[in-house]
């Protein structure tokens, strides 16, 4: 497993989120640890296209895939 910043800047309003740190096997299901915003007023984005990810590193032993920290911007 490894680690991975994930980012978004197209939803950068008030009471949403950012960025989040996760632990997953690649990038594409980094994509994916947080679910896609189906909010009406979105806190994330709706569009799998709007993350940037980042690889940070190597996640210890036994991590299991999720979101380890996120940024949330309130309002």
């Amino acid at each position: 497993m490894k680690l991975y910043l994930i980012s978004q800047k197209v939803n950068n309003n008030y009471d949403t989120f950012d960025r989040f740190v996760v632990c997953a096997e690649n990038e594409e299901k980094a994509k994916l640890v947080h679910e896609l915003d189906n909010y009406p007023f979105g806190t994330w984005v709706r569009n799998v296209d709007d993350i940037t990810v980042e690889y940070i590193g190597e996640a210890r032993d036994g991590m299991e895939e999720g979101e380890i920290l996120g940024s949330f911007n309130a309002g």
